[in-house]
């Protein structure tokens, strides 16, 4: 095995897409969409989640939370057909769970098996999370580059502690200072 000081399959410089490589050096919160469970689709496959870090909360009466998602991703299948989620933020102790729902990390049993999760009627929420707000689908998902953005009027929030947030950067966690 060889270690490698960069990422092993990473594109060289002058091929990288610039307007990824600027999103990057915004950096932001790293947080966790999830949705289903509720009645009759509490079976493991009736939910699904994914990690998000495009993420914007509008103030307003009522509060809106925005996200860019991936249009292929199991999570908007499942927001698509209950029309509720929940958005998590998530601690620097929720990397590995972070990385399991963006696909980028295994999940043995899948990655709901990784944390507690509290039934809510948005979605799963993590038992440990800093703070959590739930959300009904606000009209159609609008296609923005390649992503779908996702309007959810903000329906519910509960803030925990402090906590140290999970921060992304340059394609990497950071720690805050």
């Amino acid at each position: 095995m060889t270690i490698h000081a960069e990422h092993p399959f990473l594109e060289p410089e002058g091929s990288r897409d610039p307007a990824r490589r600027f999103r990057g050096r915004l950096g932001g919160a790293v947080t966790l969409w999830t949705a289903g469970g509720v009645g009759d689709e509490a079976a493991a496959e009736g939910r699904a989640g994914l990690t998000v870090s495009s993420v914007m909360m509008a103030h307003g009466d009522p509060a809106h939370v925005l996200a860019l998602v991936d249009p292929d991703s199991s999570f908007v299948d499942v927001l698509r057909r209950t029309g509720r989620g929940a958005v998590q933020l998530l601690a620097w102790e929720d990397r590995d769970l972070a990385d399991a729902f963006a696909g980028v990390a295994p999940a043995p049993g899948g990655p709901f098996r990784m944390a507690t999760w509290t039934q809510t009627q948005w979605g799963p929420v993590l038992s440990t999370s800093t703070g959590w707000a739930g959300f009904a689908v606000a009209g159609s998902f609008v296609e923005v580059g390649w992503s779908l953005l996702v309007d959810g009027v903000v329906e519910e929030i509960h803030l925990g502690g402090p906590g140290e947030p999970l921060v992304h950067r340059r394609g990497r966690y950071v720690r805050p200072t």
